[in-house]
């Protein structure tokens, strides 16, 4: 068991995640875990990834405000042997309608996300951080399966960005993390965390610097995200998030 998943099964991120299903990270905290887990020297161009992604076509509602790239991973134990992180062939993402009555029903191919990124340091030291943690939180499960996500919100005069169009929601997954990339020039954009069921609200923050965080235990609670606006119509307006699913197998 290595000194990482140690510290984080035995510190305080672990206990308020038991305790309230959720958790709010500021950059400065999230980015020190994750530089405790491992490397993150390619994470300019890991962040410049996000520049030029494709439109999401799947949109229910028309909007051309989303753009897009995804990848699937097998993620073994945190404690066994072999906790490997291992990119799986590209396939579609699917969630049932259930789940997301604006998109889901379909599966949705969408780009996968460039090799170099996929592969690169920045990307398995977040995925191998959710291992650990989630790994601690449900010790039980010995291989996850595990989607990424490349979200940007774009937002313009006339027409908002909205980050969770399908409204307050559970994504049919065992544990999120929404992890800021960067954030330009848009008002708005604030989380909100209720309770499931009965969907009482529990908490709300704004992810406003690199790296702050958002953390759900995705069977005890919903969390949606307000549409954004531009601060100054005239220039570029928009919202990248890095958000990865973990889903027992």
């Amino acid at each position: 068991m290595n000194k990482t998943f140690d510290a984080l099964h035995d510190g305080r991120l672990h206990d308020v995640l038991m305790q309230n299903g959720y958790a709010f990270l500021h950059a400065a905290e999230m980015r020190g875990m994750l530089e405790r887990t491992g490397s993150l020297t390619d994470w300019d161009a890991f962040a410049e990834s996000w520049d030029g992604m494709p439109l999401d076509g799947y949109m229910a509602d028309l909007g051309r405000y989303r753009r897009r790239r995804h990848a699937v991973y097998a993620v073994g134990a945190a404690a066994a042997a072999d906790g490997a992180i291992v990119r799986a062939p590209h396939q579609p993402h699917y969630q049932s309608v259930d789940y997301n009555p604006l998109n889901g029903g379909v599966a949705r191919w969408y780009e996968p996300i460039l090799p170099a990124i996929g592969e690169g340091p920045s990307m398995l030291t977040v995925l191998g951080f959710c291992r650990d943690l989630f790994g601690g939180l449900a010790p039980g499960v010995r291989s996850w399966h595990v989607e990424v996500h490349q979200f940007r919100i774009e937002a313009r005069q006339g027409e908002e960005g909205r980050p969770t169009p399908e409204g307050m929601h559970r994504d049919g997954v065992d544990y999120v993390l929404v992890l800021l990339i960067r954030r330009r020039n848009i008002a708005s954009g604030t989380t909100t965390i209720h309770a499931y069921p009965g969907r009482g609200l529990l908490g709300s923050f704004t992810l406003t610097d690199p790296f702050d965080a958002a953390l759900v235990d995705d069977s005890r609670v919903y969390h949606g995200v307000t549409p954004v606006e531009p601060l100054d119509p005239a220039l570029p307006a928009y919202r990248d998030v890095l958000v990865v699913t973990f889903r027992r197998k």
